[in-house]
């Protein structure tokens, strides 16, 4: 079997780990396991690179490797949103009429973007970044509750532990679920990993609230297992209910009922890291009713279920 041929395509400062995810899942060669890729590196200045680690690696190809490419990695692009030269995306738009996959690791997206690759297609990357990504290019539908997107010809994943994921997935898809699972287990992996990555980004800080609302706030948020309508915060804070809609959307930027599901499912992500109580219980001290529906938000709001998100990130398993 002709060995499919996957070039890396650097740019420095290079990410080692955002490299390390397609070498290690399309560049290692296991005992038990056929070989079915090759893995080289190419830049558009070759020699010497600076990583992101402190250190340099040497790299012995240009961008004509692409031309004998069937898959084009951009493992991430330091600092990211940076102009590419069109040298580089002339390159990458040549490999893909030529039937080239182009596969884009974290901010590798903004690489591709600006190639012209994503337009009118949907794609993902960091979380950090996916603003970033949206409003430079508004013909990208810019998805950032999973991740990876795979159209085929393109590809692009989340943050850096998603290229991993992304890569694992083009193996299933090139070879089967069986070959896959074979590279994974020798990552020490799951083949497929659950949920999305809102499950990963940091939980922003609060809004800042002015004296009249900073009270209620922390009454309400001490009482998230009793039933708070909007009625009754009006009432606790004072101010009719159209008052308090309005103070929460200029102070907040949302509703008081968004902002109570929010600190809901934030006070059961805390419970389910940090206890062993069962879904119902939690459900119940959060103020969701039962475990029901306490998976439809997770499942709507953070694309997984309480147990999935118990599994990745309790301190008691």
């Amino acid at each position: 079997m002709d060995l499919h041929r996957v070039v890396a395509l650097l740019n420095e400062p290079q990410s080692p780990f955002e490299l390390a995810s397609a070498a290690e899942v399309f560049g290692t060669v296991l005992p038990d396991v056929p070989a079915r890729y090759s893995f080289r590196i190419c830049a558009g200045l070759p020699g010497p690179l600076r990583t992101t680690a402190g250190y340099a690696m040497l790299v012995d190809a240009g961008l004509e490797t692409l031309r004998e490419a069937d898959t084009v990695v951009v493992p991430g692009w330091q600092p990211p949103g940076a102009p590419v030269p069109p040298v580089v995306t002339e390159a990458l738009r040549a490999a893909h009429r030529r039937g080239a996959r182009i596969v884009a690791i974290c901010t590798g997206a903004i690489v591709l973007a600006q190639a012209g690759l994503l337009d009118g297609r949907r794609a993902t990357t960091h979380w950090r970044h996916a603003a970033r990504l949206a409003a430079g290019f508004p013909d990208v539908q810019v998805d950032q509750d999973v991740l990876f997107v795979d159209h085929g010809d393109v590809a692009t994943s989340a943050g850096t532990g998603a290229g991993i994921d992304l890569c694992l997935h083009l193996v299933r898809s090139d070879h089967g679920a069986a070959y896959a699972a074979q590279v994974a287990r020798n990552m020490v992996l799951p083949p497929h990993r659950e949920g999305s990555q809102l499950q990963y980004a940091a939980q922003p800080a609060p809004a800042r609230a002015d004296e009249s609302l900073a009270p209620l706030l922390e009454w309400a948020t001490s009482r998230l297992d009793t039933r708070l309508t909007l009625d009754r915060l009006a009432e606790q804070a004072g101010l009719s209910s159209r008052t308090l809609a309005r103070r929460f959307a200029e102070q907040l930027g949302t509703s008081p009922g968004q902002w109570l599901l929010a600190q809901r499912l934030d006070s059961a992500r805390v419970l389910l890291e940090q206890t062993d109580l069962p879904v119902e219980a939690i459900a119940t001290r959060v103020g969701l009713a039962s475990a029901v529906n306490l998976r439809r938000h997770f499942r709507a709001h953070l694309g997984t279920t309480p147990g999935a998100y118990r599994r990745t990130f309790g301190e008691t398993r």
